[in-house]
């Protein structure tokens, strides 16, 4: 195939609209086209005064000799799956996040039967339990928005942008729209599938995998391994009050950032565990429509979708403020997984139409901050916070919120202005420098203050601050070798809680390259 880029279109036309510009525009008789599709979609809004979209659109021909001085379309090779031994392996899957979906999605289409533990509901149970506590402030350490079939990435934006590459990128998007995802991902430059389509799409694979022989097991909780010779044998599983220990040669752990007291079992049970560096900070608000008319100005008359945005700030003090996970028409999101803690998230659905935009506003945080030397401490520092957010909220999970120009000023906020918190069970006005450390708050009002500079009304006096937002990734990293194995053999650390990759994307991709790894064992 052949593929034409850099098409500019100033007016909101049809695929089919855009493809017969296109090929009018560089004389493709039509007869010679067999097939094509878009590769590529993306804004422009460098200039104010002339926003468009820009696409990539590939054609296949049958006298493609007539079109030699158009580029050939590079095609993604997918390595080949070499499977050995595959009758000896038993594989348990420790989570069903992204990454154990797709490392037990990968086994059953090479031929083997995973079973997958999970310690929260099912999705659609999940979600009705996410639902209450989001109405009556009641909370299931099991099933919440971290834990449950899905994982954290459930209850966001369902980004799948990601800083990797891979050929099994390609792979993930795929397996989205094979299981109900829109088209459309596959060329979105910023591509995305939002809470109420994932929900779908998660029960949809699950059903898959149980219909190639893989099993689920939900509501049951991992408690301990065993070992024989320093490999794993077999891992022991809580569900409802029996004690299950389930035979295992493979055991993938794909646990999640926020899997605290795994970490500690695992840790305690002699699995090498190391500090890592994360980030803490707050959830901001502003209306969507002040960040479209920044982002794209006033002049264009396309019908563009919620603007994004992405920005970074390096303070004098060494340390670094940006933007993470920034959801367009979204809300901020109750994600507590441990009693009598606050945690913040963002959250989207795929039309991305709420009145407010949110993103986190993080400053990094690196393991000399922590006040222990064990490879947990990052936790404890987690936790800390989080614990001080829900006394500064009102000991009944309502957040602490702050205005901007209060934060700033070190005061606590008296009124909410005119960006409305979306924050549910409720929120409560607080002065979040009274919680956070020194060196966080302090470097949040830089950035927050040069943000300004970059997009004009970021720094809006009435942008709502929700604290905290602890959980953007793992504070620990589980090492692994080349054959992505632990220190304790037939254990394979997997995912964003092993500290190998950052969001649904990485994570899935990841689940990939562990099972892979498992079947050419």
């Amino acid at each position: 195939m052949i593929v034409i880029n850099n098409i500019k279109i100033r007016k909101d036309l049809s695929s089919n609209e855009i493809f017969e510009e296109t090929i009018r525009k560089n004389k493709i008789k039509k007869e010679d086209i067999l097939d094509w599709h878009i590769t590529k979609k993306s804004i422009d809004a460098r200039n104010k005064d002339d926003v468009h979209y820009t696409y990539s659109i590939a054609l296949e021909l049958k006298n493609e000799h007539k079109y030699k001085h158009f580029n050939k379309l590079k095609n993604v090779e997918l390595p080949e799956i070499k499977s050995n031994n595959i009758n000896a392996k038993k594989p348990v899957i420790v989570g069903a996040g992204p990454s154990g979906l797709f490392a037990a999605l990968t086994f059953v289409q090479n031929g083997l039967a995973p079973i997958v533990i999970e310690q929260g509901e099912c999705v659609e149970n999940r979600k009705a339990t996410v639902d209450s506590f989001l109405k009556n402030g009641k909370l299931n350490p099991l099933s919440n928005v971290q834990f449950g079939e899905g994982g954290a990435g459930t209850f966001s934006d369902g980004k799948l942008t990601t800083g990797i590459n891979s050929p099994f990128c390609k792979k993930v998007l795929e397996e989205f729209v094979n299981f109900g995802a829109p088209e459309q991902i596959l060329y979105l430059s910023k591509p995305h599938i939002g809470t109420d389509n994932l929900v779908h799409i998660i029960k949809n694979i699950r059903e898959y995998i149980i219909s190639k022989g893989g099993t689920f097991l939900f509501n049951t909780k991992v408690v301990n391994f065993n070992t024989d010779n320093n490999k794993v044998s077999s891992v022991v599983c809580m569900q409802d009050s029996k004690t299950l220990t389930i035979p295992t040669s493979h055991l993938v752990l794909a646990i999640g950032h926020s899997s605290r007291d795994t970490f500690e079992m695992l840790y305690k049970n002699g699995v090498s565990m190391e500090k890592k560096n994360f980030s803490v900070g707050v959830r901001i608000e502003h209306l969507q429509e002040d960040i479209n008319k920044a982002q794209y100005g006033t002049v264009t008359k396309l019908k563009l979708p919620p603007a994004e945005y992405k920005l970074a700030y390096h303070s004098p003090n060494g340390r670094s403020c940006y933007t993470f996970c920034m959801c367009p028409g979204g809300v901020v999101m109750a994600s507590s997984s441990e009693e009598n803690t606050i945690v913040t998230n963002g959250m989207s659905y795929f039309l991305r139409d709420g009145k407010n935009a949110n993103s986190a506003v993080l400053v990094n945080v690196v393991p000399e901050d922590f006040e222990d030397s064990s490879p947990l401490s990052g936790i404890y520092f987690q936790k800390d916070l989080e614990e001080k957010a829900f006394v500064l909220g009102g000991s009944n999970y309502c957040a602490p919120i702050q205005r901007l120009e209060d934060f700033i000023q070190n005061r606590k906020s008296e009124f909410i202005g005119s960006i409305k918190p979306t924050y549910l069970p409720g929120v409560t006005l607080s002065n979040l420098n009274d919680i956070l450390p020194e060196f966080i708050a302090t470097t949040l009002k830089e950035g927050l203050v040069y943000f300004d500079t970059k997009l004009k009304g970021f720094a809006n006096p009435d942008s709502i601050l929700t604290g905290l937002e602890t959980r953007s990734s793992s504070p620990v990293k589980i090492p692994r070798n080349e054959d992505f194995v632990s220190n304790i053999s037939g254990i394979y650390p997997c995912g964003e809680g092993a500290g190998y990759a950052g969001g649904i994307m990485s994570a899935a991709v990841d689940g990939i390259k562990c099972a892979i790894a498992i079947l050419e064992d």
